[in-house]
């Protein structure tokens, strides 16, 4: 999901000075004002996407049209997480209120098991044939499969498929201006991307690394969206594309075949629901925990009277990290594929539950993890990560986060398509109770096996206001911090007021359960509150940045879309019209 925000160690200083005035006094959060617009609005971590989505709106199509040509815009401009080799996940809401959940999360290939990455001795592979790096980590890529269903199901029908898939095609041909931020990226990853040879040239050019204002170009993934305007979608799961694929899987001992992709199914879901002081919470149902996990911290929370405590204050941290220590918790018991397993999604975000696990808590003093186990929810029911959103002119939304896992995936390029594959197998639990690249530590639930979608953390997430209409969108990349950010940006707003852009700015915090320690940013928790914190008995971790999120919200007595994006990423633009 996305190792890529630990590099971020130096800022510059525009932004730097951005983070300061942001931090110090919850009223100097309007340095920073979202992008407005009447009509329609993109938010992304990238403006050339941002502004391929607006132009399809103003070309007649929806915010589902805008956001597939984003999402294959975000592959070329965006490569540690845009992608064509992955998967993830599309909250929509139409106009009318109706609302669904697109899963094109990647799937286990069928030659994988349950001990697929385990060594004769039961020990993890580590490195090439492990679930990290390379062709066996690979799982099979759902993007395009889902980009085709929200098409055919949600799309405004003004545009075709191949319109949508254009301007990707010639930003990839063509080429596009290297910004500072992924010069660096690719600089600062160059150790990963050397892994293998063809990786090694479209990224970093033989070790003459691209650098800022530069044009970077990619005639084989031009070429791949080519085949796809000429054949649609089912060229990448039958056609040359999939060939290609297959035959490098061949040639590295990896796990996917023909018949896996051809087999691959984009599913939609119906959503989950929740409630937070009066106003519906809309989110990503299992495979992802994202909503379940952040419903059930939400329904903690609404307990305690956020209005009396200072947002940058110790009291409310603490809450906040002992609601997000019991979820968790049971996130590692109970989360997988349901399709595969049983998971009490309806148990999880009761209420009456909620109310069983704030008992618990102390309000004067932090739990420990080791104290802290899964809970017995009610009856059971049949970091590299990029997150965008779009809200159109009619007021369909969609929010969308993707990913290849890893920043820049398992560091294997398919030869001969410029595609850059996923490494999401290690979202699996290759052996369940070992924690995996993010420290998470998760369950039986959630073990390898073949056609199974393995656990994620992604929390694309609408947000409605109390008589029903649309208020805001939002998500982030970060692994497990996905969901913590997006529950800490719908608190600023709904207990804090916070417009959408401050609500983004603001400092955040992190907690996982396991390891048992608390996550803070830099530039935020003052020392006086870190020192309140550990009175309490919080095991604080190094500093560090989290989450990237992007958010569109609907101004109500105008009506004009506000965009908001985070300073986090030095290149996310909202851009509207």
């Amino acid at each position: 999901m996305d190792q890529d925000m630990k590099l971020m160690k130096t800022r510059p200083i525009v932004l730097l000075l951005i983070w300061v005035l942001t931090f110090v006094n919850v009223s100097h959060a309007a340095a920073r004002e979202p992008v407005r617009a009447k009509h329609g609005m993109v938010a992304s971590t990238n403006e050339v996407a941002s502004r391929v989505g607006v132009e399809i709106m103003k070309r007649g199509g929806n915010a589902v049209d805008a956001a597939i040509a984003v999402a294959f815009a975000l592959a070329v401009t965006h490569p540690a997480a845009g992608n064509l080799g992955g998967g993830g996940f599309m909250m929509i809401r139409l106009k009318d209120g109706s609302t669904t959940a697109i899963d094109y999360r990647e799937m286990a290939p069928a030659a994988a098991h349950r001990d697929v990455y385990l060594d004769k001795h039961g020990n993890l592979i580590e490195g090439e044939g492990g679930s990290l790096i390379g062709y066996r980590a690979a799982g099979v890529p759902g993007t395009v499969r889902g980009m085709e269903l929200a098409l055919k199901k949600y799309g405004s029908g003004k545009l075709t498929w191949a319109q949508l898939v254009e301007p990707a095609r010639r930003i990839a041909a063509s080429g596009f201006t290297v910004t500072y931020s992924l010069a660096r990226s690719l600089h600062n990853t160059r150790e990963y991307l050397s892994k293998y040879a063809e990786t090694s040239r479209i990224y970093l050019r033989g070790h003459n690394y691209y650098k800022e204002g530069e044009i970077f170009r990619q005639p084989e993934l031009a070429a791949t969206f080519a085949r796809l305007q000429r054949s649609g979608p089912n060229e990448f799961y039958e056609g040359e594309t999939a060939r290609l694929i297959v035959a490098d899987m061949k040639r590295n001992n990896g796990l996917m075949t023909m018949e896996d992709l051809r087999g691959y199914v984009a599913k939609e879901r119906t959503p989950v629901r929740g409630s937070y002081r009066g106003h519906e919470i809309i989110s990503m149902p299992p495979p992802s925990s994202g909503g379940a996990v952040l419903i059930q911290m939400l329904n903690i929370l609404e307990g305690f009277d956020f209005q009396k405590l200072e947002a940058n204050s110790s009291d409310r941290y603490h809450l906040m990290a002992e609601s997000m220590r019991r979820a968790f918790a049971d996130r590692a018991e109970y989360m997988g594929d349901s399709d595969f397993v049983k998971v009490p999604v309806a148990g999880l975000i009761d209420k009456s539950y909620a109310t069983t696990l704030r008992a618990t808590i102390n309000t004067d003093r932090a739990s420990t993890s080791a104290d802290v186990r899964a809970g017995r929810p009610a009856g059971y029911e049949s970091d590299d990560t990029t997150h965008f959103t779009v809200v159109d002119a009619e007021g369909n939304a969609v929010s969308n986060t993707y990913t290849l896992n890893n920043s820049y995936g398992s560091a294997a390029v398919a030869r001969g398509t410029g595609i850059l594959l996923n490494n999401e197998m290690d979202d699996f639990a290759a052996k369940p109770g070992t924690p995996n690249l993010y420290g998470l530590i998760q369950g039986e639930r959630n073990a390898v096996a073949p056609r199974k979608r393995p656990l994620s953390a992604m929390t694309p997430t609408i947000v409605l206001r109390k008589d029903g209409s649309l208020w805001f969108t939002v998500g982030s990349p970060g692994g497990p911090t996905i969901i913590n950010t997006v529950l800490c940006i719908i608190t600023n707003v709904i207990d804090y007021e916070m417009n959408i852009q401050q609500a983004i700015d603001f400092p955040r915090i992190h907690h996982q359960w396991l390891p048992d320690e608390l996550v803070g940013e830099p530039f935020s928790l003052s020392g006086d509150t870190q020192r309140a914190l550990t009175l309490r008995g919080h095991k604080l971790a190094k500093l560090r940045y989290l989450g990237d999120a992007e958010s569109i919200m609907i101004e109500e007595k105008t009506g004009m879309r506000l965009g908001a994006t985070d300073p986090r990423r030095s290149d996310g633009q909202a851009v509207g019209y």
